[in-house]
């Protein structure tokens, strides 16, 4: 998770959240999957006892793989918001795909997180009420041009996290070519 950041009580609605210590410019990446998150198989989830199927339904996230990724670091208490300020990658990092400024909590759009069932968040005045399985499908290209606009600015900014992205896996975010790759990649049908 982006050092500039802390886990703080947000409200008794949603409980704990991701603040940003200092300002975070668009374009930064603002989480890494690194070896230390622990990724469980369909057939790893089915051994564990109810209870920790629970919590890992609750803390985790699917990834385009079927495999739940459950996160070392505080990542697991951003909340969600149908304004998103950072966004997922097919390069398994997220981007800030808006400036991010100190205090403001870093949101996620639970819509690419493969849901195993749809979700009424708060209501935050927008079009959009429910989060779905399929999201990542059906708001890919907003989605798309989001992170495509961020990830233009990837050399331009600092990047703290850079020494946990593989250095293969950054030139190819680098490229034009990332471009062409949708966040429908991370859509993992039920």
């Amino acid at each position: 998770m982006h050092p500039h950041t802390r886990v703080q009580f947000i409200g008794d609605e949603v409980g704990q959240g991701v603040v940003a210590t200092a300002f975070i410019p668009k374009g930064t990446v603002t989480w890494v999957q690194d070896p230390l998150d622990r990724v469980f198989t369909p057939s790893e989830v089915g051994t564990l006892p109810a209870a920790s199927q629970a919590q890992l339904e609750y803390f985790a996230f699917k990834n385009g793989k079927g495999n739940m990724v459950l996160c070392w670091d505080h990542a697991r208490y951003v909340n969600h918001s149908f304004r998103s300020n950072c966004l997922s990658t097919v390069f398994d990092f997220e981007i800030a795909v808006r400036d991010i400024q100190p205090g403001e909590q870093l949101t996620d759009d639970y819509g690419y997180l493969n849901l195993p069932f749809p979700w009424r968040p708060n209501d935050e005045g927008t079009r959009r009420k429910w989060v779905r399985p399929d999201d990542s499908v059906r708001y890919a290209k907003n989605w798309d041009s989001q992170i495509n606009r961020a990830l233009r600015r990837l050399n331009r900014v600092d990047q703290p996290l850079l020494s946990w992205v593989a250095p293969e896996v950054w030139t190819m975010a680098s490229q034009p070519e990332a471009f062409n790759r949708s966040i429908r990649e991370l859509y993992c049908p039920l």
